[in-house]
């Protein structure tokens, strides 16, 4: 698990390496100019003559920092510092006076055609205001700039909570951040704004009684090792799965969430769909198909496969009338094992919030933003605004774990501790991919991974595949079943 953190956790992290650990601030801008100035030599940057744009603070005393160890090692590095010099920190102030005494190129003016590269350090994880006057002027110019750019820890002008652009910001093709990764880094337009990104540990870490609120996390590869088969194992071990999804009108979702969730690793499935479906479902033998129509005793065949099953699913395909909400309404009223909602079932929660609360055996919902909206009445544009808070707010209302999907997906069960997802591209804006995420979290939940890890991992391996089917069919080639195909080859890797 990778820890992420806002930009006042950082702030607080690294005043704790200083004030209570005793590094000196003078040594991490060291190690944080090295670890730039190693990665752009590594990267390939052309380093003939270089501008360091610096603002007054201590992302701009690493920016000369780094102009620094570029003069010493012989290249061309000129340093333009904007801001007031009465308001600079005293740690530039330092930095300046060293980088004079060594006989650093300071200069108060600049044209962009003379440069190959420009070092960006202008303004850091602080930043909580729109960029303006001088500073925005220099953004604007650096993104005219024809050269290759690398920003300091963050692109100036991003929010290191949200990602969001505050007013305007650098478009870098590589960032250095310290420590640990910034959230912002990971919501989008932050990723997309700072290129490359590297990771440096300049020696700023989390005591281990610090606690953060929220504490962020991404999961990694590691995390599906949680999902390793065990060789003694039979159907039943690895999980049956009750599955309700399709309709008269839609086959697909049903048959996609299915063949995900086996896919992933489940032992069984039965899948409970109209009795339209029944022939269709001839294509995957290995299902056990279970159907209804209006004349079934609807009470009776969901108590049957609640009793069978060890998770529960419900929502692909299924519509929104009122049947599709008898449904839910009976599986929310009389399930007690682990139940996945999506798509219709998400779209039937709305006045059943009562009944999903009293859930006693978990729920994980998976809702699109615009599914969201729906639920809750905030707007997609306002989610984004602070995507952490409003997740884990509303998983601890509805006492669920709430997957929010995005280009960066959110999931969390409460407040306290939320988890961004990084893996996934945009190849996955297809149709089926969400009933493939269904199917994948059902086939973890089936081997008995708890309820808030289930769901980390199932969105990570979710991710994960489609990163994998993209490199094989190319990212608008790639289809739904793709997406569970490559799920499939990933876990025989482990």
């Amino acid at each position: 698990m990778e820890l992420l953190v806002t930009g006042e956790q950082m702030k607080a992290l690294d005043h704790f390496t200083i004030h209570e650990m005793g590094v000196p601030s003078l040594v991490l801008m060291e190690r944080a100019g090295l670890a730039v100035f190693e990665a752009i030599k590594k990267e390939k940057f052309p380093l003939d003559r270089t501008l360091v744009l610096c603002g007054g603070g201590n992302n701009g005393a690493d920016g000369v920092v780094i102009a620094r160890l570029l003069f010493l090692a012989g290249y061309q590095a000129d340093v333009c510092i904007l801001g007031n010099p009465e308001h600079f920190t005293e740690e530039m102030k330092k930095q300046i006076d060293i980088g004079k005494k060594y006989g650093i190129s300071f200069v108060n003016t600049f044209q962009l055609h003379e440069y190959t590269t420009i070092v960006d350090a202008v303004l850091g994880v602080g930043l909580s205001r729109e960029v303006s006057g001088k500073y925005k002027e220099a953004v604007c110019r650096i993104n005219e700039f024809s050269g290759r750019v690398v920003s300091v820890d963050i692109p100036s002008g991003i929010s290191a909570d949200t990602g969001a652009i505050l007013g305007a910001a650098v478009k870098a093709d590589l960032t250095v951040t310290f420590g640990y990764r910034k959230a912002g880094l990971c919501f989008y337009p932050g990723a997309a704004y700072a290129g490359k990104i590297i990771l440096a540990d300049v020696g700023i870490y989390r005591d281990k009684n610090t606690v953060l609120k929220p504490e962020i996390s991404a999961c990694t590869w590691e995390e599906l090792k949680a999902l390793k088969r065990n060789p003694e194992g039979n159907k039943g071990t690895f999980g049956k799965i009750f599955l309700v999804a399709g309709s008269r009108e839609i086959f697909g979702a049903a048959y996609l969430s299915g063949y995900a969730a086996m896919k992933t690793g489940a032992g069984m499935i039965k899948i409970c769909t109209a009795k339209e479906n029944r022939d269709m479902f001839a294509c995957f033998p290995e299902a056990m198909v279970q159907v209804y129509d209006e004349d079934t005793d609807i009470e009776a065949m969901l108590e049957e496969g609640m009793r069978w099953a060890d998770v529960y699913g419900i929502g692909p395909g299924i519509g929104t009338g009122p049947l599709a909400e008898k449904l839910l309404k009976i599986l929310l009223a009389r399930g007690t094992k682990p139940l996945v909602i999506d798509a219709d079932g998400l779209n039937l929660l709305k006045g059943q919030e009562e009944l999903l609360k009293k859930y006693q055996g978990g729920t994980i919902l998976t809702p699109h933003l615009g599914e969201f909206s729906r639920l809750t009445g905030i707007h997609p544009s306002q989610w984004k605004q602070d995507p952490v808070e409003i997740t884990g707010r509303y998983a601890e209302k509805w006492n669920s774990v709430l997957i929010c999907k995005d280009a960066r997906t959110v999931i969390a069960q409460n407040k306290a501790k939320v988890f961004i997802n990084l893996s996934g591209n945009d190849g996955m804006a297809t149709a089926g991919s969400g009933d493939v995420l269904t199917g994948i979290l059902l086939g973890v939940l089936a081997q008995h991974v708890p309820l808030r890890e289930a769901a980390y991992i199932g969105v990570y391996l979710h991710g994960a595949a489609g990163d994998r089917a993209a490199r094989e069919k190319g990212h608008a080639g790639m289809l739904a079943k793709d997406i569970a195909e490559a799920a499939a080859l990933i876990l025989n890797e482990l």
